[in-house]
């Protein structure tokens, strides 16, 4: 059984940092690539950060600059490091990987950025 989960998450102060951590579980992780996402309240869930299985990156436009996406194949382990935040980055943050079988989601970790 395929498992992601999410830590990481929690209150922090607008221009502060915080570093997300996925776990998988059940995958040949190397293989796989991996997304962040996240989803505000009343708003769409958007891609964030994405990482292959090669190495290659890519971001978001509102977070290029700020966040780092990062992987460790050893620790079965994506990362995301969130620098600058802002009180739009409030959100439930997602990771996500993809094989013949759909999308399988983590439960997702909530990051609130507020004063």
């Amino acid at each position: 059984q395929i498992q992601l989960v999410e830590s990481g998450g929690g209150l922090v102060q607008p221009g502060g940092s915080l570093r997300l951590s996925c776990v998988a579980s059940g995958i040949i992780f190397k293989n796989y690539d991996m997304v962040w996402h996240r989803q505000a309240p009343g708003k769409q869930r958007e891609l964030v950060a994405f990482i292959s299985s090669g190495g290659s990156v890519n971001y978001g436009d509102s977070v290029k600059g700020r966040f780092t996406i990062s992987r460790d194949n050893a620790k079965n382990g994506v990362y995301l490091q969130m620098n600058s935040l802002k009180p739009a980055d409030t959100a439930v943050y997602y990771c996500s990987t993809h094989d013949f079988r759909g999308t399988i989601w983590g439960q997702g970790t909530q990051v609130t950025v507020s004063s």
